[in-house]
């Protein structure tokens, strides 16, 4: 191990004596902040530095074996003692190092997904409906829940544009490199001579942010607009002002929700899809500039990317990023997403890993 990795795994053990020390007062309870901030940096901490002592321990372990060896008895005995040891610092040194990766201060946060229909016409808009469910499925699984934000339905079924809210713990995590074209091959079902077609969807995943505040909204920056709302919704939504558009005049970036009841409703989840759509821009610039001087294996996340192929008649999934082919089509339209999200952390780990090497 390198001496900057022990070097940070030594001050995180002090670290970890030092916030055993301050959780064990009597007097943290009484600032409830300070006492999550420490009780989260503490739930962090403690992973890594069990792992490390773990790899201190088989250290003395292969020491002592090493010393077995003047015995001519044990020298067998020893050896293999040694080898299995060193097996095992050097599977621990990799687990330390992903560890120790810099973690994404986003990554715990609820997401905003944003799925729009792009070529092929109707069998685009019914497959943006599929992704939806994909998604919503997988979220059910990790007991997430989902919140729809704005919908444009499609005359056929499916959705010109759906854009929904997913509140769950490390939502953005597990999604964040979902976005980037998706494409289907597939029979539609309105096709009589049985010809597969193509059609693509687009995916935009966003997290969070924090406050309102985080992103710096100038009211003078902003065109706020008010409409009735359209479409299905009872009696009351149609009678109403209650639908609002935002435009953020710098970047034209522009928001609408409707599907709240209130004007007050409808342009709080409004306000916060525009800071997340504003903050997300601001991550793309900054990854762009990061990949002029790099190639990011997992892709720049750019909407216009084709990241994955869903092959219906083949059966099969293949995520272009990874060179990673699935034949389970079934299973993961069904929100069985787990072994590409897993695939993309540890190919986009294994890219942290060797930055670091450099």
């Amino acid at each position: 191990m390198n001496e900057g990795i022990t070097t940070k795994l030594m001050q995180l053990s002090s670290r970890l004596e030092e916030l055993n020390s301050l959780l064990s007062s009597e007097t943290i309870t009484s600032d409830l902040n300070n006492y999550r901030k420490l009780t989260r940096e503490h739930a962090e901490i403690v992973p890594v530095v069990e792992l490390y002592h773990a790899y201190q321990l088989s250290e003395h372990d292969i020491q002592t074996a090493q010393e077995m060896c003047a015995d001519a008895e044990m020298r067998e005995f020893a050896d293999t003692e040694i080898r299995n040891g060193k097996e095992k610092l050097t599977q621990i040194e990799s687990e330390l190092q992903k560890l120790l990766l810099p973690k994404d201060p986003s990554d715990e946060h609820n997401i905003f997904l944003e799925i729009r229909a792009g070529t092929g016409g109707d069998e685009s808009a019914l497959f943006s409906g599929d992704l939806f469910r994909m998604y919503t499925r997988f979220a059910e699984r990790q007991r997430w829940q989902v919140e729809i934000i704005s919908q444009s339905p499609s005359e056929v079924g499916g959705y010109k544009e759906i854009i929904a809210k997913i509140i769950g713990h490390g939502a953005y995590s597990k999604l964040k490199f979902e976005s980037g074209g998706h494409r289907v091959q597939r029979v539609p079902s309105t096709e009589t001579q049985g010809r597969i077609h193509t059609s693509a969807c687009t995916v935009a995943v966003m997290p969070e942010a924090d406050e309102i505040s985080d992103i710096i909204l100038n009211p003078a920056e902003l065109r706020i607009d008010t409409y009735r709302a359209s479409g299905a919704g009872g009696q009351h939504i149609n009678k109403t002002d209650s639908a609002v558009r935002i435009t953020h005049l710098p970047t034209s970036i522009v928001v609408e929700c409707q599907d709240g009841r209130s004007q007050h409703k409808n342009k709080a989840q409004a306000m916060s899809v525009l800071a997340a759509r504003i903050r997300d821009k601001q991550m793309h610039e900054q990854r762009a500039k990061q990949a002029a001087t790099r190639k990011l294996l997992i892709g720049s996340g750019d909407r216009s990317e084709r990241i994955r192929t869903y092959n219906f008649p083949q059966g099969r999934i293949s995520d272009h990023r990874i060179n990673l082919t699935l034949y389970k089509i079934d299973q993961i339209m069904d929100g069985d997403l787990d072994d590409l999200c897993s695939a993309l952390l540890s190919e986009h780990q294994a890219e942290q890993l060797a930055a670091m090497g450099e």
